[in-house]
């Protein structure tokens, strides 16, 4: 039996998805006593109403009896009005029905007919005639419940008050609201786009002027050391060349040299021409 999302908050109760709870271990299911407050386990039954239970937010409700699958005292495991005293909401863990904030257990099958137990084998496995975890059947009345609220756009407190009673305070229902919203977003990936070419252009810019910057050092350093080689270079003739003392010394030698052609330097330091006088006699 399969009853889809309400059209209104007013019939969520009515129209959510049913399924019947039948126990890997024993293969048989969950069945709400029209006696009292008992529970069985019984052959399947999808036309029964009192094997049909379906998620409301935290609770599991009976559709034969409107009411909640509940621990009321100890392990014994019940159905009772749903939020009455005792702890009437489950969670699942690891595809295991427990109680929920209770560290009791897991809701197990046995031959007396449920209770709560550490086991985690198949006596704690249940699952609907499609063979999937009843867990899985609540996280898909969350996922409907969630489309819901997105498709009707209805945020009218009174409205939210019926969702309460699901499990879900209004604090968290807005947190919901918010991360499974679907308004347009083309505007932030428009946005997100156009800063990612703005950053690229960046980016770019400064790798050009950080090119710029590392030719010119290039260019300045290579000049620092063309010059420093030619300042080394001058120093260098320079300390080669002969002093201004010593030029004129070598200036009358070379202006005899000239004369003479061929010059000699006594032991006092006097210079003479060897043909001298030969060549002005001559003459």
């Amino acid at each position: 039996v399969l009853r889809r999302w309400p059209h209104s908050y007013g019939d969520f109760f009515s129209d959510t998805e049913a399924f019947l709870m039948k126990n890997a271990k024993v293969k048989r299911c969950l069945q709400a006593s029209q006696m009292d407050e008992n529970l069985l386990l019984e052959d399947c039954n999808p036309e029964s109403d009192f094997q049909n239970w379906s998620w409301q937010g935290d609770f599991l409700m009976n559709d034969g009896t409107q009411s909640c699958l509940s621990v009321m005292v100890a392990d014994r495991v019940q159905t009772s009005h749903c939020g009455s005293m005792g702890n009437t909401r489950w969670d699942c863990s690891n595809f295991l029905l427990s109680p929920l904030g209770s560290s009791q257990g897991y809701l197990v099958a046995n031959r007396k007919g449920v209770t709560l137990d550490n086991v985690r084998g198949p006596k704690a496995q249940w699952h609907d005639v499609a063979d999937r975890s009843v867990c899985e059947e609540k996280a898909e009345e969350a996922r409907y419940f969630l489309a819901g609220l997105n498709s009707t756009q209805m945020y009218d407190h009174t409205e939210v008050n019926t969702a309460l009673a699901l499990g879900i305070d209004q604090e968290e229902l807005e947190e919901l609201l918010w991360f499974f919203r679907t308004e347009d977003a083309s505007a932030w990936n428009y946005s997100i786009l156009a800063l990612s070419f703005v950053a690229m252009i960046l980016g770019l810019l400064l790798l050009a002027i950080n090119i710029v910057r590392n030719r010119k050092r290039k260019i300045h350093m290579y000049r620092e050391m063309v010059q420093t080689a030619q300042q080394a270079e001058l120093q260098a003739k320079q300390a080669l060349m002969y002093s201004p003392g010593e030029l004129r010394k070598q200036e009358p030698i070379l202006q005899d040299q000239r004369s003479g052609g061929v010059m000699i330097q006594w032991k006092d330091g006097t210079i003479t021409s060897l043909y001298t006088g030969s060549t002005e006699d001559a003459i």
